[in-house]
């Protein structure tokens, strides 16, 4: 067993429910649609972390489906801010700590303003990245989003 991330601790001090999935990654795959199948779930109930900046807003944090893709317009507009551009994989960990494949919106070196495809909450739980490649923690959306301060948009194409 996987030893636990500072996202699960964070998640359990919370008082909310935490499933954790180990899984074997390839560094040469580390899709977001090859955790969904390696925890045996749908990529729509499986969220990845994506970190963008915005040309007002500065650093955010997006959690969309592993199926889907990240429509910069909407991010912007959900941001409150005109553009909008994913950050380069080599400053994901100098911003928040976590590196390609095991990026968390839970547990962050900073408080990002953090958004969420509004369909997390069609699900009761949702898996999202525990800290670590190789392993997902499953959360209520709800409880989770409250977590981080995250707020619900149409962010995908």
């Amino acid at each position: 067993m996987a030893t636990k991330t500072n996202a699960v601790r964070l998640v359990q001090q919370a008082g909310l429910p935490c499933q954790e999935r180990s899984y074997e990654f390839d560094e040469a795959d580390l899709s977001g649609t090859h955790a969904a199948e390696a925890i045996g779930m749908p990529p729509e109930q499986v969220f990845k972390t994506l970190v963008a900046r915005g040309e007002k807003t500065g650093i955010n944090v997006f959690c969309i489906p592993v199926c889907c893709e990240l429509n910069l317009k909407k991010a912007a507009k959900a941001a409150g801010d005109k553009n909008m551009e994913l950050v380069a994989v080599k400053e994901l960990l100098g911003l928040t700590g976590y590196i390609r494949g095991g990026c968390s919106p839970v547990g962050m070196k900073k408080k990002y303003p953090t958004f969420f495809d509004e369909t997390c909450v069609l699900w009761d739980e949702i898996a999202v990245s525990a800290g670590a490649r190789g392993q997902q923690m499953l959360v209520p959306p709800e409880g989770l989003a409250e977590l981080v301060s995250a707020k619900l948009a149409d962010l995908t194409e």
